[in-house]
């Protein structure tokens, strides 16, 4: 039997965020954003920015068992090949598995989360993985690439602000090409004119995650936007525009 991954120190599952005492039927764990470099603790504010996301997507799944945690990780910085995020990440679904059970697990992370969530996706418990604002390196012929075969057979969905200043919007969408070709299963929308905290469009990018772990976890049927998307070749199903309103007329 494989030896479980040991947390770093301080790391750890943020309170449970979801009816306590209640069968527990999928997870979405949050795993708030970073720094490329740092050995400093996660912020408060990136944090709370998981926690508002991850109460948004509990609400909505209440009805199926769905509930929540943020990761809360030892440090910020992903700090070259140590990979501390993505690490904590990991740790994280083993312990959502020794607590909940065979139950099914969407990796959900923001900025620096979202490349970590990308990374720890290859754990069988995780069946989709949503990346907002995904923080991804640049380019480079002389260091390996993103890693994209982990996330083969899971559902995957990018959205990136075509504004954004902190996280290149092109490489997630170059990202998004690799994996697409490895993954049909895989659609990447832009939030049109917003920046790297999708504040603009805050609703609909809540109500678009909020579909996508929903359908992902618990077999609901995609929205129209979301099912087209991930038909869609690339690059349509990759520039999916998030229109404005969405989510207003999606079933309860």
């Amino acid at each position: 039997m494989a030896q479980q991954a040991m947390p770093l120190p301080g790391t750890r599952l943020g309170r449970l965020i979801g009816a306590e005492n209640s069968a527990v039927s999928g997870v979405v764990l949050l795993l708030p954003g970073g720094a490329e470099v740092s050995t400093r603790r996660p912020s408060p504010l990136a944090v709370n920015t998981a926690r508002v996301l991850a109460r948004n997507l509990v609400r909505a799944g209440r009805a199926e068992g769905l509930v929540g945690h943020v990761v809360r990780g030892g440090r910020r910085g992903w700090n070259g090949s140590d990979a501390l995020p993505a690490r904590d990440a990991r740790w994280a679904v083993e312990e959502v598995v020794r607590r909940y059970g065979d139950v099914p697990v969407c990796l959900a992370g923001i900025d620096m989360g979202g490349r970590a969530a990308l990374h720890a996706a290859g754990h069988p418990a995780v069946d989709s993985v949503l990346a907002l604002a995904p923080w991804l390196p640049e380019d480079d012929v002389a260091v390996a690439p993103e890693p994209v075969k982990q996330l083969s057979g899971r559902h995957v969905l990018i959205v990136h602000g075509t504004n954004d200043e902190r996280t290149d919007p092109e490489l997630s969408f170059r990202f998004a090409e690799r994996v697409k070709k490895a993954n049909r299963d895989t659609c990447r929308f832009e939030v049109h004119s917003d920046g790297h905290g999708l504040h603009q469009h805050r609703a609909e990018v809540a109500a678009l995650a909020a579909d996508f772990v929903l359908g992902t976890l618990f077999g609901r049927a995609f929205s129209r936007p979301l099912t087209d998307a991930f038909a869609a070749p690339p690059p349509l199903g990759l520039r999916m525009p998030l229109a404005s309103g969405f989510g207003r007329s999606l079933r309860e």
